[in-house]
């Protein structure tokens, strides 16, 4: 399969509101505001689009109409995970999950987003050879 955008959907109570957050702590711009629905893309990766739908508009599967989300994660891969972990937690966002090292080689932290969202800031690090070696990854 080729595709030229890599977009998602989430389900907000009060879309702007949802796409606001993301401009305001992500750098997100809104390319069509509709009240119901509204498109945002990130003006250093066009192919990403992030999309907010009243969750009870007639447009939304009739099978999960209304519903909060539940159990979504949105990462963000980053240079500089504990700069960006010292930004948010300084803007006041609410930490999910503290700031820590995996040993299969991810720092990583998350924070509440809008609509149930969690959203994970995360950076590559050197993994743990030990746990390597524990999971039948060593080389």
């Amino acid at each position: 399969m080729q595709f030229s955008l890599l977009g998602m959907a989430v389900a907000a109570k009060h879309p702007a509101d949802s796409a606001g957050w993301f401009a305001e702590h992500f750098g997100f711009k809104a390319l069509i505001d509709l009240g119901w629905y509204v498109s945002t893309q990130h003006p250093d990766h066009p192919e990403v689009s992030l999309d907010f739908v009243q969750r009870d508009h007639e447009s939304w599967p009739a099978a999960t109409r209304g519903r909060a989300v539940v159990g979504t994660l949105l990462a963000f891969l980053v240079e500089d995970v504990d700069a960006e972990f010292e930004r948010l937690r300084s803007a006041g966002l609410e930490v999910a999950l503290p700031l820590v090292t995996e040993p299969w080689g991810q720092r990583r932290f998350q924070v509440a987003g809008p609509d149930g969202l969690l959203v994970e800031v995360l950076q590559m690090v050197a993994p743990d050879p030990q746990w390597l070696a524990d999971n039948g990854l060593a080389g």
